[in-house]
């Protein structure tokens, strides 16, 4: 469990849900305890099926937890629905209305809750300024690009002032290049706006991009929570470690202050305080904290065979086997002094070396 959070805008106290007629060990979310702290952008990182969703729309009041409670800046909402919640939501599928202009797709919440009129022109006025809009605010939806209807709808959601905004993979159906540019301005526009938003990704660049803090999520449960930096620089488990970003597991055995790797050398390693000697582990290591040449004396150090060299632009990316069965991949930037001839080429010999702080012992 995280460390509480003295005011949160949103607490999840050992939230679960299970769906009617499964058995009793199908659940979609099991004993999540999350913190977000007001002014957050938070972000639920996993694969499908691993219950993000299910836990934004529990927050968001669509789906009811079968145990456990959703607090809003500290008030009790598990039995609310979502109308009487302090949240927007923002799907993927933007849900604007096609005959209404921009500015009256963005009034819509404030005039079904009676908004004085001078209010409504003022506060759609400022929002759609705010997502670069307003020049365009009599235009209708369809005449729109993919992240120009994306930028309506986050100023519909956030027009109403909302404690608490979600967002249920909201760039997912834009093209690579929107989705890079939609990131940047999502969290300038949340850094402007200071409302807590809480992101729903299964992109890991997406919540190492834009989150203060990520929570990684497996089969239903946390399976680690903290920042970006945290959470792919010290994966807690081989699950984070080989989802978010590329990371080599290496099996091996364990021995205080080293690890016997199953490809036959024995290696330094930190000790991992708690974790007895001869544990069967794995080694992680993230493919751009290996070096293929100025090794530096201290370093673990393992021959391999280069079996693959990958062009990629920036960088070029090596397949080492160091024993049969056993490979891993090397990132090198391709800076101007790298040449193509500079390159290593399959079938060579090569040693492979990393610091040992860079080396993960892993259950």
């Amino acid at each position: 469990m995280q460390p509480s959070l003295p005011h949160p805008a949103v607490r999840l106290d050992r939230v679960g849900k299970r769906y009617p007629g499964t058995s009793a060990d199908a659940y979609a979310v099991r004993g999540v305890e999350l913190d977000v702290a007001a002014g957050e952008f938070f972000s639920l990182l996993g694969p499908s099926g691993c219950g993000k969703t299910t836990l934004l729309r529990m927050i968001g009041g669509f789906t009811d937890p079968t145990e456990g409670c959703v607090l809003l800046g500290g008030e009790d909402v598990t039995g609310l629905p979502p109308e009487k919640r302090d949240v927007n939501t923002v799907f993927q599928s933007y849900a604007l209305f096609d005959h209404l202009s921009l500015a009256d797709n963005v009034a819509f919440g404030l005039r079904r809750k009676r908004v004085p009129r001078p209010e409504i022109r003022r506060r759609v006025a400022d929002m759609l300024d705010l997502v670069q809009l307003g020049a365009v605010a009599d235009r209708r939806p369809a005449t729109l690009s993919g992240g120009q209807r994306q930028r309506v709808a986050l100023a519909r959601a956030l027009v109403n002032r909302p404690q608490v905004l979600l967002l249920d993979e909201p760039l997912a159906a834009l093209d690579l290049k929107l989705r890079r540019r939609m990131q940047v301005e999502l969290k300038q526009i949340q850094r402007e706006v200071g409302i807590t938003f809480v992101f729903v990704t299964h992109d890991q660049d997406e919540a190492l991009t834009m989150s203060d803090r990520v929570a990684v999520m497996n089969e239903g449960r946390v399976e680690q929570c903290g920042t970006p930096e945290d959470v792919y620089e010290h994966p807690a488990s081989s699950f984070t470690a080989s989802f978010l970003g590329t990371s080599n597991l290496v099996p091996g055995t364990y021995r205080p202050g080293r690890i016997v790797l199953d490809a036959g050398p024995e290696l330094p390693v930190c000790a991992r305080p708690g974790l007895a000697d001869g544990s069967r582990v794995s080694l992680s290591i993230r493919p751009e904290k290996i070096w293929l040449s100025d090794l530096e004396p201290g370093m673990a150090r393992v021959e391999g065979v280069v079996r693959e060299t990958v062009y990629s632009g920036p960088t070029t990316t090596y397949l080492i086997e160091l024993a049969p069965g056993v490979t891993v991949s090397v990132l090198e930037q391709n800076t101007d002094r790298s040449r193509m001839e500079d390159r290593w080429c399959g079938g060579e010999r090569v040693e492979v070396g990393w610091r040992p702080e860079h080396g993960l012992v892993l259950d």
